[in-house]
């Protein structure tokens, strides 16, 4: 099983430093490691370091022109000389023997994508017993548990740690590049696709991570989702409730003029009541911003012929 990891990057100096060193020193190596690298500039020692492993052939430095998740996914998979592009954050702490494992997952030819265990820092994992338990009584597919270590077939994953065949993803077009900023739900509405083309998604608990969440870059970069004025956070949710095609038109309309509403329904905003219309705004501006994107149609890999 040839499978390049592909590692998006944005403005993180260590510890996507620290992320490289931990892909390197694998037991089994990748066949390539791919930086898809979004940052305009790092620091002098970020980028000293990353010119001599490119020079030295541990790593392909791609650098896109500016920040996108989507597009700099689509880039990887383009780019990518495995006949599996393994996803990873720039942010992570490998648990496990991450190459070997979603390999191991892919010898089920049922599987298109794999998704592998996330340890968010502020969780631990959960046995089968009580992952049977909660996912159960949650009763909803969307809200599957992925520090369960119990090994399934699912309707979601994230987008941290995931393996994804490269033919089939290029086929359904690679990820909608509609999902700006955050990116919220561009994870959800490539899953639909891919299962619409009859694909299958295992949940593998062996390929496992913890995502550190560093505090600066990422995602970080566009703000504090809860006190935030610009729209960043909201418009990909909001975007995907207007191209969700498997639910109805009115459905997905209600849900889109009660979101501001619910969106400064937390104890957040019991707590501190003046950020309420801060919130309330930046959601308006969201739906305002996804519905131009949905207007102009989804932006998906055009040219599945290039490969560099």
């Amino acid at each position: 099983m040839n499978i390049s990891v592909a590692i998006p990057t944005y403005l993180r100096e260590q510890v996507l430093l620290d992320t490289i060193g931990q892909v390197r020193a694998l037991h089994r190596v990748p066949r390539e490691i791919l930086v898809v690298d979004q940052t305009p500039s790092h620091d002098k020692r970020t980028e000293i370091e990353l010119n001599v492993l490119a020079a030295e052939g541990k790593i392909r430095w791609l650098r896109l022109d500016k920040p996108s998740i989507p597009a700099a996914m689509n880039r990887a998979l383009l780019a990518a000389r495995g006949e599996v592009v393994l996803f990873l954050d720039d942010d992570v702490e490998l648990i496990s023997e991450i190459v070997a494992a979603h390999a191991a997952a892919h010898r089920d030819k049922a599987a298109t994508l794999v998704a592998g265990q996330v340890i968010q820092s502020w969780q631990t994992v959960l046995d089968k017993q009580a992952s049977s338990f909660i996912e159960g009584r949650e009763g909803n597919p969307d809200a599957f548990l992925f520090n369960s270590s119990r090994q399934c077939w699912i309707s979601r994953f994230i987008g941290c740690n995931f393996s994804v065949n490269r033919d089939a993803a290029i086929a359904i077009g690679g990820f909608d590049e509609n999902f700006v900023r955050v990116a919220y739900n561009f994870e959800a509405e490539f899953a639909d696709r891919l299962l619409n083309a009859d694909y299958r998604i295992l949940f593998y608990p062996k390929a496992a991570i913890r995502h550190l969440k560093a505090a600066n870059g990422g995602t970080r970069s566009f703000g504090e989702h809860l006190t935030t004025p610009a729209p960043s956070h909201a418009v990909g949710r909001y975007y995907y409730q207007l191209a969700a095609g498997n639910v109805s038109f009115g459905h997905r309309v209600r849900k889109i003029l009660s979101g501001p509403f619910f969106a400064v329904r937390t104890r957040f905003h019991l707590a501190h009541p003046w950020w309420i219309p801060v919130t309330f705004c930046a959601e308006c501006l969201g739906i305002c911003w996804a519905m131009w994107l949905y207007g102009r149609g989804p932006r998906y890999i055009r040219r599945p012929e290039l490969r560099k």
